[in-house]
């Protein structure tokens, strides 16, 4: 139990027990109850708790946790902290507004619209950041890739490396760094087309922030593009199980150095879907792995030669 403190002071200033008239009152929070401390009468039990739902062990928790609204955001050219004028023409009560309130908040909405972004770079990032949350939607990418990218972009504004590119490139550009960086196994080609722009301009655009941020971007794993082929053909858990075996072997002897991760994706779920039985031809996989027939022979035949496989093209 506590003593009452602050307003709900204030507003039992006046209150007595009603058993022995004491005005000494305490509270006790865990239980809902205002008693009285001289004859231990309870006299509410619907107290409310104002207090946080979260608790705090040490004074620094207690200062790091207070906060108010949903946590700030990358993704937001605001970060998340601005409010929003409701578009209804509604009362709390339900009522419909009267026509000169309704052309009073109709002026609220179009002037708060536009003190959000009251200069250049802010229209600049909140539709740069528009672009990548529609495109992390496309692709289904975690929240965690488009924040990511988010920074990079950024990143970019404050290098003033934006000037004399679209803003469209650059956000797919950030969106594929992003990818690489936090292991989320998405090609380039794959966000262009998200953003439903060539590949070519994308590759431009990322080889260039690339090489003026400084970033750095790990190489891609073809264990993720295994699973990405399994799912779009269509095959078997034990197809890709195979193939990750296949492929894991052939990272432990060395020969995935050096070669492109799709292309030793699409080797090794060639040659499990061989071993198998579960027949693919290789133009088939090659376009959903986008990489060429070709690519796929040559990757086989390496492994077929160091592995020993005994498949027959």
């Amino acid at each position: 139990m506590i003593p009452l403190d602050g307003s709900a002071a204030a507003k039992m200033s006046t209150a007595t027990c009603t058993e022995c008239g004491g005005s000494s009152l305490i509270q006790d929070p865990e239980a809902g109850e205002t008693v009285c401390q001289t004859c231990g009468y309870v006299i509410s039990t619907t107290l409310i708790n104002y207090g946080p739902e979260w608790r705090a062990f040490e004074p620094e928790q207690m200062e790091n946790n207070p906060r108010v609204g949903a946590p700030a955001s990358w993704i937001f050219h605001d970060k998340g902290l601005s409010t929003t004028i409701g578009w209804q023409d509604w009362d709390a009560a339900g009522k419909r507004l009267r026509s000169e309130d309704r052309a009073r908040l109709h002026r609220l909405r179009m002037w708060h619209r536009r003190s959000r972004t009251s200069d250049s770079l802010e229209r600049n990032l909140a539709q740069a950041l528009n672009e990548m949350s529609k495109v992390g939607g496309k692709l289904n990418l975690p929240r965690n890739v488009t924040e990511t990218a988010a920074l990079v972009y950024r990143r970019a504004v404050q290098r003033q490396l934006i000037r004399g590119r679209t803003i469209q490139s650059v956000a797919v550009a950030c969106i594929y760094i992003a990818c690489r960086q936090c292991r989320v196994t998405r090609s380039l080609d794959d966000v262009a087309a998200a953003a439903g722009m060539t590949r070519k301009d994308a590759a431009r655009t990322y080889r260039f922030l690339l090489r003026e941020l400084g970033s750095s971007v790990p190489q891609m794993d073809p264990e993720g593009y295994v699973s990405v082929l399994v799912n779009r053909l269509g095959l078997a858990g034990e197809t890709e199980r195979l193939a990750k075996v296949i492929l894991t072997r052939a990272s432990e002897m060395k020969l995935t150095n050096g070669r492109g991760p799709q292309g030793m994706a699409a080797a090794c779920v060639y040659i499990s879907c061989m071993l198998n039985g579960e027949r693919r031809v290789q133009g088939e996989i090659a376009r959903e792995a986008q990489v060429t027939e070709v690519t796929i022979r040559n990757r086989y035949k390496e492994l077929a030669q160091r592995m020993e496989f005994n498949i027959k093209l």
